[in-house]
């Protein structure tokens, strides 16, 4: 199975079957269960149909611009190309993929069609994701009217930023949240990290950040462990944290706290999925979310 799928009307088969020979996906012939299959399955789709269609269609399927597939319309009389959902997240790239096929590309986003840079494009350009997501918002707006200068920081290192500040960090899947006990050592965290990554069968690499409460900002040992994985660690508020949800107890609030380790995995993950709930290592627990 491809990550495209090309879903189109009984009378729209034969450009379907151009299309998706061209982007090498496979053809679908429009069902009413077409669309929520696609959004299980697919990263890409692309509707051949009126527009009114797939909105009504995929309408009550949308949950986050971050997870939904891209979702494109190419026009009935095969001229245009139309980002529908996701502009940011693929679909943009798509349209203009699909100018091979000598179709007009119609891009909506304000950054993009004014040809400036966003924040997704330029995580797609470098490999990178955006840690803090809300902040897109705003950096994009302020893109509009000018250029953002980029810093780039090498690591170890820490990264004190506001919420109008967009932090990306190498690409993975799953993202650690830790916590330790007050002067726990470098060794014992990244003995405890690593085996939490082992016993899920969990590369090193394929982790993107390393997350905690802003409490521990002093945790030396917290900092060199992860400097040691070669990590990103982000350092989360108290808001940030407590408005997880989906974690069990836990001694952390004591401090005021939701927990540490599993809502830090949570609060930085992609789809807000847990592998592994917190687990405790001597002084160290962690979890894992992707």
């Amino acid at each position: 199975m491809t990550d495209t799928v090309v879903i189109a009307l009984p009378y729209f088969l034969a450009d379907a079957g151009k299309v998706a020979s061209f982007l090498g996906a496979e053809v679908a012939e429009f069902t009413p269960e077409i669309f929520p299959e696609a959004f299980r399955s697919r990263k890409r789709i692309v509707a051949l149909m009126s527009m009114g269609i797939v909105v009504r269609k995929i309408a009550p399927l949308i949950r986050d611009k971050w997870t939904d597939p891209a979702v494109v319309v190419i026009s009935p009389d095969f001229r245009y190309a139309v980002p529908v959902l996701g502009g940011h997240h693929g679909a943009n790239d798509l349209v203009k993929e699909l100018t091979g096929l000598g179709l007009i590309p119609v891009i909506t986003t304000a950054t993009e069609s004014r040809g400036r840079d966003s924040v997704e494009s330029v995580a797609d350009r470098t490999g990178t994701d955006v840690i803090n997501r809300d902040s897109t918002r705003s950096v994009n707006a302020a893109l509009l009217e000018r250029d953002l200068p980029i810093h780039s920081i090498g690591g170890p290192s820490m990264v004190i930023a506001g919420p109008d500040v967009s932090i990306l960090v190498r690409r993975g899947t799953y993202s650690i949240g830790i916590g330790c006990r007050k002067g726990t050592g470098e060794e014992e965290i990244k003995q405890a990290v690593l085996s939490a990554l082992s016993e899920n069968g969990i590369s090193i690499s394929d982790v993107f950040i390393y997350a905690t409460t802003d409490k521990k900002l002093h945790e030396t040992g917290l900092v060199a462990a992860v400097g040691a994985l070669s990590g990103n660690l982000i350092f989360l508020d108290d808001e940030t944290i407590n408005a997880q949800t989906g974690t069990g107890p836990s001694r952390a609030s004591k401090i005021g706290l939701l927990g540490v380790a599993a809502p830090c995995a949570l609060a930085t993950s992609r789809y807000k999925e847990l592998i592994m709930e917190k687990k405790v290592y001597g002084r160290v627990t962690v979890a894992i979310a992707r």
